[in-house]
């Protein structure tokens, strides 16, 4: 049922924060009768143009049509008040309401001046009989599951006049079956005419469900285009601003390191003839990840290389112990463990660096050495402090070696480059003397040198016989760095590539659904 005339339009958008041009004069078109899908790395572009559609974020440049006429949402209910709807990941619902209420808040029919009970149960029912859902909507919306409850949340979009739907995320929380239910539902909202931006880091479901796929890359247009004419590798190599033939393949081989080409990957260290440091048998977590199997060796870098989205950093949360498995087994140099904290990680030998540098890694008011030292005292416990002296010949050695450029180890950290301070998280986990270190996303969002730096000192901790796991998005740098890589797509472990296969070209395949 799409039309020739898009009912929303954004021309030139241009979004700028403190520092960061997050919209540089992206365009955008929707029309009715179409699931539309942004796709794009971190850092795309993505989250910040609907937050501009919206009415979160105001634009500083350019301008929106919404069915030929100029409009600028001052907030969410602006936007929604012109037929803008979104639909979150987290439910914004009421559990301790009926499903009516929930459907009906703000809009209930009234009967002398009181709410009339039978008309809004019917009213619910009707607007649930459009999504092909029958249930009791007189009973509580907890009773309900995740599935039924997103239900809810779009009868209640219906009962207004919506003209636009954006689902954010919507199937994260979903199992295969409620996904499939869900698509039904938009497929049948897209024939009646509906207009759906639909946002999933998911290949599949994106190729499942969408019609046009808009692409961004660092703030910047790609290009629209049908689903059916943009193969997934060439959706995949548009989003990485990379054509395929110009990704490397580079050999691994021994003595490389000695050959002197610049590009020459360096061995791995030395290798345990017994059990590996961690491994991990059939572990999963419903919702997060897939049940997978993993393992490390000792002075070996396992590489984790997939898409936003892919699972890499569920995977590594579990092996960390900040989310619980719900199957499978895990092993620490071939004792069995069960991981019920990051402490207990910790305690362990194992140490995470999270891609959320500025939210989870560094306490920005606190000093070089307090935040080197963190880790170390949680690990010694409460009732061992580190004497002052000692923590300044820890942080002091560690800047050193790691090459951290601050005035002294007294300096706040929050004012240090972003390098600078992803090194002072490294060094945090360094203190510790880790048996194994998983580094999620370590050069995001910091320089080349730096970037080459912490390329360096991860090799240099593999040959004293650390294991590390490296989830990076750039391929390019997992296959540097890596020994074996483990190639994730959807929340699944997908494949396992080593020796000659550790190449771009291989693992973008992959992605896009080759053998």
């Amino acid at each position: 049922m799409q039309t020739e005339t898009a009912i929303v339009e954004m021309k030139k958008i241009r979004k700028e924060f403190p520092g960061v041009l997050a919209l540089d004069e992206v365009d955008f078109r929707l029309f009715p009768g179409e699931v539309h899908t942004i796709m794009g790395q971190n850092g795309a572009g993505k989250s910040t143009l609907v937050k501009v559609l919206t009415g979160v974020y105001r634009a500083d440049g350019g301008e929106i049509l919404l069915e030929g006429n100029p409009i600028n949402p001052e907030s969410p209910l602006a936007a929604q008040k012109l037929g803008i709807n979104t639909l979150y990941q987290e439910i914004n619902l009421c559990l301790n309401l009926s499903v009516a209420e929930n459907i009906c808040i703000g809009k209930e029919p009234r009967k002398l001046g009181r709410i009339d009970w039978s008309a809004m149960y019917r009213q619910a029912e009707k607007a649930l009989a459009r999504l092909n859902i029958t249930i009791d909507v007189t009973e509580n919306l907890s009773v309900y599951s995740i599935a039924v409850q997103q239900m809810t949340a779009i009868a209640r979009v219906l009962n207004s006049e919506a003209k636009v739907l954006v689902f954010d995320e919507p199937t994260s929380s979903l199992d295969e079956n409620e996904v499939e239910q869900l698509f039904s539902v938009v497929r049948k909202l897209r024939d009646e005419g509906m207009a759906i931006l639909f946002i999933t880091h998911f290949l599949n479901q994106t190729y499942q469900i969408s019609d046009r796929i808009t692409v961004l890359k660092d703030g910047r247009f790609v290009g629209e285009y049908r689903a059916e004419n943009l193969p997934r590798l060439e959706l995949i190599t548009k989003m990485l601003g990379k054509e395929l033939t110009v990704f490397s393949q580079r050999a691994r081989r021994k003595g490389a390191e000695e050959s002197g080409h610049p590009d020459a990957p360096v061995e791995a260290g030395k290798r345990g003839g017994g059990e590996p440091l961690i491994r991990a048998e059939g572990l999963g977590l419903h919702g997060s990840v897939e049940p997978f199997n993993l393992k490390v060796e000792e002075g070996e870098v396992m590489g984790l290389a997939g898409l936003l989205g892919s699972g890499r950093s569920e995977a590594a949360k579990l092996l960390f112990g900040i989310d619980t498995p719900d199957e499978g087994d895990f092993f620490i140099q071939g004792r069995k463990k069960k991981l019920p904290s990051p402490k207990q990680a910790i305690l362990e030998g194992m140490g995470f660096c999270s891609e959320d540098r500025k939210n989870e890694g560094i306490f920005d008011e606190l000093s070089v050495r307090d935040n080197i030292i963190q880790a170390l005292q949680i690990k010694k416990g409460v009732f061992h402090s580190i004497p002052k002296a000692k923590q300044q010949q820890i942080a002091e050695k560690l800047i050193k070696e790691l090459s951290i450029k601050t005035p002294h180890a007294g300096y706040p950290v929050g004012k240090l480059s972003g390098g600078n301070q992803q090194k002072v998280i490294l060094a945090r986990w360094l203190a510790t003397q880790p048996v194994v270190l998983i580094l999620d996303e370590p050069t995001r969002g910091i320089d080349v040198g730096a970037k080459l730096e912490i390329m360096e000192q991860i090799l240099n901790l593999s040959k004293t016989g650390m294991g590390i796991i490296f989830i990076s998005s750039e391929f390019e740098e997992v296959i540097r760095c890596s020994d074996r890589i483990a190639v994730l797509r959807d929340r699944e472990f997908i494949a396992e590539l080593d020796g000659e296969n550790l190449n771009e070209a291989k693992i973008m395949h992959i992605i896009a659904g080759g053998k």
